[in-house]
C-alpha cells in the first residue's frame, strides 16, 4: 500500500545558488559552505522528527554541491602529466562531500583545471540528495533508527542511499556520463564517497580522517605491534616529522610514552595511523587473510585517493633456492582470487611501477645493508600469484603447480595480486615486497615453533623496510608517481 506520506511538500534550505570562480581556495570555501548548510539543515530536521518524536509535516531534502566545468578547446598540457586536465572539449561535473575532509585535494584538483584549461569552474547544489544517514554520521549523539523503530518509514521523510548512485561505474566503465550528459570530472561519486567513509570507520575503528596518504597492508598481527614500537621511536624523535599515532577507537598519542587504550573488541581491520601535519605520513591497515578482505579494504580506501599503497605480507616460497625470510618483489601477478573477476577481467594485465619498485629495492639495501648482485641472496624479483583457497596444498597438485611453473611464479600469498589490481583499478600506484614464511612445496611448513623465531627475527626489519620505501615515494613529486600507465583512453580529470 502506498503510504499518504511520499506526497508531503519537500522542504529545502536556503542555499545560494551556482557561482563562478577562478580562484581554488574560493571555490572550495564555497563547496564547504553548501555542504554544511545542507548537512545541517538534515540534521535539524532528523532530530525534530526523529529524535524529539515529532510527525513530518513535510519531507526534507538538501543537495550536495558540484563542481562543473565547461571547456570549448583542447587544453595545451604538459604530455607527462597524468591528470589536472580532461579529455576533450566539453562540459564534465562531479557531486562532491566532505568538502572539510577533501579540502587539500580539492583545492590541487580544481587549481589544475582553471590553470590548464583557462576557463573557469562553477559551483553550486547538484540534483543529487544527501542521504540523511550520511548528514548525521559525524554527529555521535545521533543514531539512524532500525527500519519499523519509527512510527512511519524514514524514506518518506529523507533520501536514504541509493545504489544507483553508488556505484563503481566511472572507475570500471568507458565511456560514462552523468543524466544531464555531462562527463565524469572525478572517479567516485559523493554518494560513493560517502558509502566507504562510513564502512572504514566500521571495519578500521577509525575516523576516515585520520588515515595518512602512504597506506601500507599487511596479513598478520605482528607487525602491527612492531609500528607501534616504531611509531613509538618517531615520536620521541622531534625531526621525524611525525606528530601522532591515531589506534583503534581513535585513540590518539602524541608523545611516545602514553598508553594505547585499543577498544575492548578490535575491528575487523584494525588500523593505525603514524600522522604528519601534512597528511604525508603512514596507515598501517591488518587486513588479516583473503582476498575478500584485501578488496574490502582498498574498496573504501580508494576514495581518499592515497598517493600509494603497499603489501607488506608473508607468503609462501615456491622455489627450492628460496630460504625463510627471503624478500619477494612482485614485478607481475597471477590472479587465481577471483574477487576482481567482474570488475577487472584477469586478461587485463597489471604492470609494475617503476618508481614504486626502485623505491622498495633501495629500501631492502638500505635497512638489509646489502646493495648490487649480493642483494639476490636475500631478494627474488619475479610472478606472485594470488589464490581464494589458503589451503589448496591439500588438494591434487598437478593443476595448480603446473600453472605456477607456466606463470614463472616465486611465491604465492592470498592478498597481494587483489591489491596491487584494485590500485591498477582504482588509479592508486600500488607495489609488493613478501617475505617468506614457508615452503609448502618443499616440505617446510609454517609450524608454531618455526614460525616464532621467523617472526622475531623477520618481521620488525621487513617492516622497516616497508616504511622506508614509503618515506621515499614521500619525497617524489606527485606528478611522477602517478603513472600515466594507470590511465585509459578517457579518463577524469581529478586524480
Amino acid at each position: 500500500m502506498t503510504s499518504p506520506r511520499k506526497h508531503l511538500p519537500i522542504e529545502t534550505p536556503d542555499t545560494r545558488g551556482e557561482r563562478r570562480f577562478t580562484d581554488a581556495g574560493e571555490a572550495v570555501g564555497y563547496l564547504v559552505e553548501l555542504y554544511d548548510t545542507a548537512t545541517a539543515f538534515l540534521r535539524e530536521q532528523f532530530r525534530a522528527v526523529v529524535l524529539d518524536g515529532g510527525i513530518p509535516a513535510a519531507r526534507y531534502r538538501a543537495y550536495y554541491p558540484e563542481i562543473r566545468i565547461t571547456t570549448t578547446t583542447y587544453s595545451q598540457v604538459d604530455t607527462r602529466l597524468a591528470f589536472g586536465h580532461v579529455a576533450e572539449p566539453g562540459t564534465y561535473m562531479t557531486t562532491v562531500t566532505r568538502p572539510d575532509l577533501f579540502g587539500n585535494y580539492l583545492t590541487q584538483q580544481i587549481g589544475l583545471l582553471i590553470q590548464n584549461h583557462g576557463v573557469p569552474v562553477y559551483i553550486g547544489p547538484s540534483t543529487t540528495p544527501i542521504p540523511v544517514h550520511f548528514a548525521v554520521l559525524n554527529d555521535a549523539e545521533v543514531q539512524i533508527p532500525q527500519e519499523g523503530a519509527l512510527a512511519f518509514p524514514l524514506r518518506d521523510a529523507f533520501d536514504v542511499p541509493d545504489l544507483q548512485s553508488t556505484h563503481d561505474d566511472i572507475v570500471n566503465g568507458f565511456g560514462f556520463t552523468h543524466e544531464d550528459g555531462a562527463g565524469a570530472l572525478a572517479p567516485f561519486t559523493a554518494q560513493r564517497i560517502d558509502y566507504s567513509l562510513a564502512r572504514l570507520a566500521h571495519y578500521t575503528a577509525t575516523l576516515p580522517e585520520h588515515f595518512q596518504n602512504h597506506v601500507l597492508f599487511t596479513n598478520y598481527q605482528f607487525y602491527m605491534d612492531e609500528f607501534v614500537a616504531f611509531a613509538r621511536e618517531a615520536l620521541a624523535d622531534p625531526n621525524s616529522g611525525y606528530r601522532s599515532l591515531v589506534g583503534p577507537g581513535n585513540d590518539v598519542i602524541t608523545e611516545a610514552h602514553q598508553p594505547l587504550n585499543p577498544p575492548s573488541k578490535l575491528p575487523q581491520m584494525p588500523t593505525y595511523h603514524l600522522t604528519r601535519d601534512d597528511g604525508a605520513g603512514i596507515t598501517l591497515v591488518n587486513i588479516g587473510v583473503g582476498p575478500s578482505n584485501a578488496k574490502t579494504a582498498t574498496d573504501h580506501i580508494a576514495v581518499l585517493r592515497p598517493h600509494v599503497w603497499l603489501m607488506v605480507g608473508h607468503c609462501a616460497g615456491l622455489r627450492n633456492t628460496q630460504s625463510l625470510g627471503d624478500y619477494v618483489l612482485a614485478h607481475a601477478y597471477l590472479r587465481e582470487d577471483r574477487v576482481l573477476d567482474d570488475d577487472l577481467p584477469v586478461w587485463v594485465p597489471i604492470p609494475a611501477l617503476a618508481e614504486v619498485q626502485i623505491a622498495l629495492e633501495e629500501a631492502v639495501e638500505d635497512v638489509a645493508e646489502v646493495s648490487g648482485y649480493d642483494l639476490k641472496r636475500i631478494m627474488r624479483t619475479g610472478t606472485v600469484a594470488t589464490v581464494d583457497n589458503r589451503n589448496w596444498e591439500l588438494r591434487d597438485q598437478a593443476g595448480p603447480v603446473q600453472r605456477l611453473s607456466q606463470s614463472r611464479a616465486i611465491a604465492l600469498d592470498m592478498e597481494s595480486a587483489t591489491i596491487a589490481a584494485n590500485g591498477f583499478r582504482f588509479r592508486v600506484p600500488y607495489g609488493t615486497l613478501l617475505c617468506v614464511s614457508d615452503k609448502p612445496l618443499h616440505g617446510e611448513l609454517k609450524l608454531p615453533g618455526m614460525a616464532s623465531s621467523f617472526y622475531k627475527t623477520q618481521v620488525s626489519r621487513h617492516l622497516l623496510i616497508g616504511i622506508r620505501a614509503m618515506e621515499k615515494l614521500r619525497d617524489m613529486p606527485l606528478e611522477r608517481l602517478h603513472s600515466r600507465k594507470l590511465r585509459s583512453f578517457e579518463e577524469t580529470a581529478f586524480l
